[in-house]
């Protein structure tokens, strides 16, 4: 790796994870086979070759790096970048990207895409990326992707191949779509984006934020300033469905052995063989 920056990766259900977190410094996440990236806080070179990016929000710590990919991919001679990204920035975003051209002297190619509640975006025949609003200082937003599947409807089961498509020609639909969900990625957020999604606690595997640990620590500052506690999850520690679930972001205030100490004594242990801590 060419940058000093932090890459942790593991893989799950055929999936790998890569990324890295920390509160007011940097966040950046990618899932290589899908070809998606979440947050630009910093950019490692490896992940230059992932074209689509979603950003869940505009702070520095998670898109500063959008300048570098860009300029990056250009002068490797790769298509332009696809960057989701809340519809309020995206002007100011374009401005940002074109003063970096004046200053590089080198092209900027990309495409901005604005993301709004409830939207959703297909990746490809099997994969579909959906929005969902999460609760920060500044409006965010969080992603899930999902794996979309067309199976026979019931009332079909049994038909010979001939007759489904004749049913199929003549304008029938004879598929139901199932929708799994994956990877769900919250960025930064309080309890409230968390508790207005169900699927979120469904997702094979969820990547959220614990960014503070301590028991003095009053929650409800914490939360006013959009971000989750491990008495958080300690209370919801029946609703999480994951196979894994990855959180990170945490304070800069903490030295990372306290919050192994702390998160290792106080888990629960229905949420401890899932749950990692990627300091």
């Amino acid at each position: 790796m060419l940058e000093n920056v932090p890459v942790r990766r593991v893989v799950h259900g055929g999936l790998t994870i890569e990324g890295y977190s920390r509160a007011a410094v940097q966040s950046y996440w990618r899932i290589p086979e899908l070809k998606i990236g979440f947050d630009l806080g910093a950019h490692p070179w490896e992940f230059m070759g992932t074209p689509h990016w979603f950003l869940t929000h505009m702070h520095l710590d998670h898109f500063a790096a959008l300048p570098v990919y860009i300029a990056r991919r250009r002068m490797m001679k790769m298509e332009p970048p696809i960057i989701h990204l809340p519809s309020y920035a995206i002007d100011d975003v374009k401005k940002i990207l074109h003063l970096f051209q004046r200053l590089d002297r080198g092209r900027m190619n990309y495409e901005l895409v604005g993301v709004e509640p409830g939207m959703e975006f297909s990746m490809s025949k099997e994969i579909v990326v959906t929005t969902i609003p999460t609760t920060h200082t500044i409006p965010s937003f969080g992603y899930i992707i999902w794996d979309r599947r067309h199976k026979l409807k019931e009332e079909f089961l049994g038909f010979q191949g001939d007759k489904i498509r004749d049913l199929r020609l003549s304008g029938v639909e004879i598929t139901r779509e199932i929708r799994t969900p994956l990877v769900a990625y919250t960025g930064d957020t309080s309890p409230p984006g968390l508790d207005a999604c169900e699927s979120l606690f469904r997702a094979k595997i969820l990547i959220t934020e614990m960014s503070f640990i301590r028991a003095k620590h009053r929650r409800e500052k914490i939360h006013k300033y959009g971000h989750l506690h491990l008495d958080d999850f300690i209370e919801r520690a029946d609703r999480f469905q994951n196979e894994l679930i990855i959180c990170a972001h945490a304070s800069t205030r903490y030295h990372n052995d306290e919050i192994l100490r702390t998160v290792e004594k106080r888990l629960p242990p229905n949420l401890k063989n899932r749950l990692q801590l990627w300091l």
